[in-house]
């Protein structure tokens, strides 16, 4: 029941701030009374309940004050709504106390419960409320996130106080985050597996062409049969065949139709299930700002000024970690506004602005980010003022800094120990508050963005994932492996030639919006072979921030994903460059890279040379590049053996899935050598030889049949229709394979 009482408190509590803050804007606002009215009562018939007698007789004055301004006996001023304020922080921290110290209010804190209650008479028979504590060393924060079991209820809260009708109330249930976390895992696992029946479907269809195939070929075999009496048993089993043949294929076209379409329903339930698990951790983004109004207002009051907060976009879902993670830096964002960015009452009259100064904070979803935005209607940032900062603590000269830009001169401001200020107070000057937004925004794999006008205000914008479960990447290939790069980490992606790289003082680099970005082959750093140009282009991927950023050179772009981020076991520790992986549609695991980690590594490459080292490597892999084989078999285990075996001799392997692929493949590029298989579907191996064979421009390329058909007959089929070599799969090993290429095509050079 305590739980209850605390989570209800937390809610009514906030109910009550909001309504006394609008009703010092409007102090006579019937529904704003009778909203803390109810929110009182409700507190008072909690309190009861646990047996808190305290916290009965505290909710029992502040109706009794709320009636007496209903029926005008008491005019609400800035003066009664501090220190009704008070009776909310007093009920809070009555609500927050252990069991075991509730004695203690009626005990030796009784006296500060029974002030309060003598205050608040005064007011309410017609008295003045006393001037305010002085402030605290440190304005109060923004109140602590809502338990996890009380954020439906909290979202049930209208901000303004408004309740919701009984029967639109949700139902709560206390669910621990672990266990939630764990739930959206197991659903993001679901949703993967689901996609492995679409490739297992592929190899059913695949099956369904070769009994296709199988029946036209027994229907081919009797036609082609002589009609002697001496085979009329021959007819009859081959009549069977065929009658056998089409009952398969007909059951195979039934079976296959079941399947597309259990894979269709469980791939559309598996996102239903992950959608709803996901929409358990997102919260309404009131949630997590819910303190701010009350931290502005205070803040405003003891630095002599007059500011309102108005929240725009309150019912915009966020994920539960990123709204705890945002606390402490919009409680930054908004002290800086109120402290640097919002004039005295004096200086905005003289300006022509209204006497109370305005902030903003807004967040909505756009282009699937949550972009959330504190903005006032003050002073501005000054550029001047700005530059001026930099060249006395020295991070650029005056020469330097003259030239940058706005954009660039603004990144100044998040440098830890920055600030414009030549003084410390209680409130700014230590340059820490904006620090810490650039850290979180980082930690979260979002961006922050600077804007000003000056005499008109700042704007802070926020850029951020929409869940922490789900990234939306980029695939690229280095060396090989696929590796996913956050979007929000990406300046550019572009296929870069050759001619336009350059060196400055010995360091490889290329122009970009008329800025030099420095270049690296991305293998140097996370592993693997050197990438080969394609007719003199590099793809590469332009990493990092407009200020600093990085050229990254890879092997191949494979495409934007959306990937579900999966723990990366903690007995492993920090991976370089790695900051965590994911499963891609076929279940094969994907890092997603660290950008800060990887520019870090990056820079030390660059520094080195990297370049030169890319060249030297790039033209071992032309001297490798000689060394092509094409395998040409529709088993994906064969193919796969096949590639791992030539490929750890150096060999440049590339695949094809039947034989007319294959043919499609051999004129498409250049190979030194075939290995293929011989049955098929839609063209066979031994037809594939004759194409090659019969082409003037490929005749010379050596072919090689790898297959299980071991009969004499087959082997002569083979070598006659133009093959250089017949291997058994069911005869050769590792070395035997190699050698049979070696012997056609020679060794790779080291």
């Amino acid at each position: 029941m305590l739980d209850l009482f605390r989570v209800e408190a937390e809610n009514q509590s906030q109910v009550l701030t909001s309504g006394l803050l609008a009703l010092e804007r409007e102090p006579a606002a019937p529904e704003q009374l009778e909203s803390c009215m109810r929110a009182a009562h409700s507190l008072k018939g909690a309190a009861r309940i646990v047996g808190l007698a305290v916290g009965v007789t505290l909710t029992h004055a502040l109706e009794d004050l709320f009636v007496a301004v209903q029926q005008g006996k008491v005019r609400l001023n800035q003066g009664s709504i501090d220190l009704l304020l008070r009776g909310v922080d007093l009920l809070t921290r009555i609500a927050r106390t252990p069991e075991a110290q509730f004695a203690r209010w009626e005990g030796d804190k009784r006296g500060e419960v029974d002030g309060f209650l003598a205050e608040l008479a005064h007011v309410r028979e017609g008295g003045e409320a006393a001037a305010p504590p002085a402030a605290p060393a440190a304005p109060t924060t923004a109140a602590a996130p809502v338990p996890v079991a009380a954020a439906s209820a909290a979202a049930a809260a209208e901000p303004q106080g408004t309740a919701a009708a009984p029967e639109a109330a949700d139902r709560v249930l206390r669910v621990t985050a672990e266990n939630l976390n764990r739930l959206l895992g197991l659903t993001g696992e679901s949703l993967v597996e689901s996609r492995w029946l679409g490739p297992f479907t592929e190899s059913i269809l695949r099956l369904k062409r070769r009994h296709h195939d199988l029946r036209g070929a027994l229907e081919h075999l009797r036609d082609s049969m002589p009609p002697l009496a001496q085979a009329e048993e021959a007819w009859f089993a081959l009549g069977d065949a065929q009658r056998r043949a089409l009952e398969c294929e007909q059951q195979l076209s039934l079976r296959l139709a079941e399947l597309e379409m259990f894979g269709r329903r469980s791939a559309n339930l598996s996102h239903r299930l992950y959608g709803e698990a996901l929409a358990c951790r997102m919260r309404p983004f009131a949630d997590g700002v819910r303190g701010f109004p009350r931290m502005v207002r205070d803040l405003a009051r003891t630095l002599g000024k007059q500011v309102r907060l108005e929240i725009i976009g309150e019912s915009t879902q966020v994920d539960r970690d990123i709204l705890e993670k945002l606390d402490a830096p919009l409680g930054h964002l908004l002290r800086n506004a109120v402290d640097h960015g919002i004039e005295t009452p004096e200086e905005r009259l003289a300006a022509g602005k209204p006497a109370e100064g305005l902030i903003q904070l807004e967040a909505r979803h756009s282009a699937a980010m949550l972009q959330i935005s504190v903005s006032d209607d003050g002073r501005g940032i000054d550029p001047e003022t700005l530059r001026r900062a930099v060249v006395e603590r020295r991070l650029h000269n005056a020469a330097t800094t003259a030239s940058l830009t706005e954009t660039e001169l603004f990144e100044f401001l998040f440098l830890p120990g920055f600030t414009t200020r030549n003084t410390v107070t209680d409130i700014s000057g230590r340059g820490v508050g904006l620090d810490v937004v650039r850290d979180m925004v980082k930690l979260v794999r979002g961006t922050v963005r600077v804007m000003s006008q000056p005499g008109k205000g700042a704007r802070m914008q926020l850029k951020l994932p929409l869940t922490l479960s789900v990234v939306r990447t980029l695939l690229a290939d280095i060396g090989g492996e696929p590796y996913a790069f956050p979007l929000a980490f990406i300046v550019r992606t572009l296929k870069l030639q050759r001619m336009r790289i350059e060196h400055l003082e010995g360091r490889p680099h290329f122009s970009l919006d008329g800025k030099p970005v420095g270049l690296i082959a991305a293998h140097q750093v996370l592993g693997g072979p050197a990438p080969v140009a394609v007719e003199g282009e590099w793809p590469v991927v332009v990493i990092g921030e407009r200020s600093n950023m990085v050229g990254l050179i890879v092997d191949r772009f494979r495409g934007e994903r959306e990937l579900v981020v999966q723990a990366i076991d903690a007995r492993l520790g920090k991976i370089k460059d790695v900051q965590t992986c994911a499963l891609m549609a076929d279940g094969s695991p994907v890092l997603i890279v660290d950008v800060e980690d990887l520019i870090r590594s990056v820079e030390k490459q660059v520094a080195a040379g990297g370049l030169a080292e890319m060249q030297r490597e790039g033209a071992r892999s032309a001297a490798a590049k000689r060394k092509r084989v094409l395998v040409v078999d529709d088993s994906l285990t064969v193919r796969e053996l096949e590639r791992k075996l030539l490929g750890n001799k150096g060999y440049e392997v590339e695949i094809a899935v039947d034989g007319m692929d294959g043919w499609n493949a051999v004129r498409a590029g250049r190979f030194d050598l075939v290995v293929t298989d011989i049955d098929m579907p839609r063209m066979d191996g031994i037809e594939l030889v004759r194409l090659i064979k019969k082409d003037a421009k490929l005749k010379s390329m050596p072919v090689m049949v790898v297959t299980y058909k071991d009969r004499e007959e087959d082997r002569r089929r083979g070598l006659e229709a133009g093959a250089d070599y017949y291997l058994t799969k069911g005869s050769f090993h590792d070395e035997t394979l190699i050698q049979a290429v070696v012997d056609l095509i020679g060794e790779v050079e080291a």
